[in-house]
């Protein structure tokens, strides 16, 4: 099982700050340049100075800024900006918003989980992970000593057992309430009540939990409770360090939403929709489309309303051609990703990276070397296609909750962005300190 718990979280005083809106960030890998200025600039005790504490003039090295993040952090508790609750509580949290013309409610709640190593527990990542995140990350709570952004994990729960005795909890108790740069409605509760949090924690007792965003902190972690055990500095198993914070949503929730994550291909030569097609010759069924953000458009409609896996929507920059593909021969997969499981194989992204970037084109393309940046958004791909930074655009379909479930129970990671939970979830709401 994995050993969840309430906790006492350290939160802004909205007596000192005003509105939270003001002062809660999203999550440091989302933030740009641009939003970072404007997130120091919203308020002086905005939660970016801790989660993406900027480089300044002068710094005599890299850890200046991590040092200047854990004294913003001193700081604004000695002054009274941040405040430790009195009582331990699991925090419930309601993220109100709007996609794709549906209206949605998310409802979880943040808690303490005590760490696992993956393999070893009931704790189950799903996507790879990259070392230079982790070494930032890294960096930074050992300078901080606390828990500045909640992972986001998943449970099995059909019925939403374990919600509803928060959610009755919290049923005449008015929320803190923050609204974010996107229009999403954040809120906010802490149920103290000792009956509804062992309610909530025995219908938890046998379940598995999957890491659905936040996996670069989750292993920073792990690797800072490893850092404190090897030095002498972790006083026993139940050391705040072997904790981390955590939210926690099931996955029958019906606000939960997983959006696609596409990909921009820079690394071809400019490639046209008809040698595309002579590169995917005999793996694929393809339809011509059409052109430009229209035709994109239909493609993505055409994954949208298949619903499967092997769909794709492939847009050469050079003609500004789209075309719909769909596989119809996937055997190849078992050779190119032989250690994987028939379930990682016929995921959408894996097809994507193993088949068509690494064997398809590498070997028709002459000096292709395919490498991928993320985007979310069609307007985005529209974008870099007008600016010429990408050969190709693919568009995939969405992992599903199924997807998930049974590869991270087989102890496998998915392929880098492989899924995308929208909304976010905001920094600055709580923070868990580590050393007390």
């Amino acid at each position: 099982m994995a050993d969840i718990h309430p906790f006492r979280a350290l939160r802004y005083d909205v007596a000192q700050v005003g509105d939270i809106s003001d002062v809660v960030a999203p999550p440091y890998d989302v933030i740009n340049e641009q939003m970072q200025t404007e997130l120091y600039e919203k308020h002086p005790c905005n939660a970016v100075r801790l989660i993406l504490n900027r480089t300044e003039p002068g710094d005599a090295g890299a850890d200046e800024k991590y040092d200047r993040a854990a004294n913003f952090l001193m700081r604004w508790v000695n002054d009274g900006v941040l405040f430790r609750d009195r009582e331990e509580a699991l925090y419930v949290y309601h993220q109100e918003f709007d996609w794709a013309g549906q209206h949605f409610v998310r409802k979880g709640f943040l808690c303490r989980v005590r760490l696992e190593e993956f393999g070893k527990g009931k704790i189950f990542p799903h996507e790879q992970t990259m070392s230079g995140p982790k070494a930032d990350r890294l960096a930074l709570i050992k300078a901080c000593h606390t828990n500045l952004s909640p992972i986001f994990g998943l449970f099995p729960d059909s019925d939403q057992a374990a919600q509803t005795p928060l959610e009755a909890a919290i049923s005449e108790m008015t929320p803190m309430e923050a609204t974010d740069h996107l229009g999403v409605i954040h809120r906010l509760w802490a149920v103290t009540d000792r009956a509804a949090i062992t309610e909530t924690l025995e219908v938890l007792r046998e379940t598995p939990v999957f890491i659905a965003d936040g996996h670069h902190r989750y292993e920073t972690a792990l690797n800072y409770r490893n850092h404190l055990a090897e030095t002498g500095k972790l006083a026993d198993e139940n050391s705040p360090a072997n904790f981390v914070m955590m939210m926690m949503v099931g996955m029958s929730d019906p606000g939960l939403a997983i959006l696609p994550t596409h990909r921009l291909v820079s690394g071809l030569p400019d490639i046209t929709s008809d040698q595309l097609i002579a590169a995917l010759a005999g793996l694929f069924e393809i339809e011509a489309v059409g052109e430009g953000a229209a035709a994109m458009q239909e493609c993505w409609d055409l994954i949208d309303a298949d619903g499967g896996q092997d769909v794709f929507g492939f847009g050469t920059t050079a003609d500004n051609k789209w075309v719909f593909a769909r596989l119809i021969d996937g055997s190849l997969m078992t050779e190119l990703a032989p250690d994987q499981s028939d379930a990682w194989r016929d995921l959408g992204v894996s097809v994507l990276r193993s088949l068509v970037l690494e064997h398809c084109l590498k070997n028709n393309i002459t000096g292709a070397d395919p490498q991928c940046t993320y985007v979310r958004l069609l307007e985005e791909v529209t974008e870099a296609q007008q600016n010429g930074s990408c050969q190709l655009a693919c568009l995939v379909p969405p992992a599903g909750m199924e997807h998930i479930e049974e590869i991270a129970g087989n102890f496998e990671k998915m392929p880098p962005k492989s899924t995308y939970f929208y909304p976010k979830l905001l920094s600055g709401l709580l923070f868990n300190p580590l050393d007390q």
